[in-house]
């Protein structure tokens, strides 16, 4: 049931980053921290807890909790979700590249994913990012998240593989998979691209333009 559950989250929220333009930014950017939020919260109780993700009642209720409360502050303050959606996608990034070298799912990817999760919001809360940066690391993200979700529900992979960083492996072993991921961000990204008056803004100008 959580493979099913959590499989449909991703494909959902790895969609929405996929086709996201100017007009649909503000249901996008919810959608996505909604995901970042559950992942986080019941991420949380699987690290401390010593569980599988989503192993225990707390881990969906926490997870639940903070999806609720990312996604309505994103929805609120569009700028903070943008903040959260760059965060979030840099600390998949990051712990990915880590993976992706061999090491296992412990404090080193954890440590790198978060850093560099920092750091992806940091810039862009402070920096004037053009948005074609967003829309590189929202196609490659949702990718990632579509590809995760699919691979929950045809059974290549399971809830549990979230917290030992399986799914790198999974994806570098099956040419299946790296392509799909690979032709997923490169249509994600020609989508996003043909909506140039998205791509003449920076982020700073489009999240201005998307709070009046």
């Amino acid at each position: 049931m959580a493979d099913i559950v959590l499989g449909v989250l991703a494909i959902l929220a790895g969609s929405a980053m996929l086709v996201a333009g100017q007009f649909v930014l503000r249901l996008v950017i919810p959608i996505w921290a909604f995901f970042a939020g559950f992942a986080f919260g019941a991420g949380i109780v699987a690290s401390f807890a010593d569980e599988h993700f989503l192993g225990t009642v707390l881990g969906w209720a926490l997870g639940l909790l903070f999806a609720v409360i990312f996604a309505l502050l994103a929805y609120m303050f569009y700028w903070l979700g943008v903040v959260i959606t760059m965060g979030a996608a840099g600390y998949a990034i990051g712990s990915g590249t880590i993976l992706a070298f061999g090491f296992d799912w412990d404090w080193v990817a954890a440590s790198v994913g978060l850093a560099l999760g920092i750091a992806f919001g940091l810039v862009s809360a402070f920096a004037n990012v053009p948005m074609i940066v967003l829309v590189f690391i929202g196609s490659v993200a949702g990718a990632v998240g579509v590809t995760g979700g699919l691979m929950l529900l045809v059974g290549s992979l399971n809830s549990s593989d979230f917290t030992e960083g399986d799914f790198t492996d999974r994806v570098s072993d099956s040419t299946g998979w790296a392509l799909l991921v690979l032709v997923l961000a490169i249509g994600g990204i020609a989508v996003q691209v043909r909506q140039r008056a998205v791509l003449r803004q920076s982020i700073h100008e489009t999240w201005y333009a998307e709070s009046r």
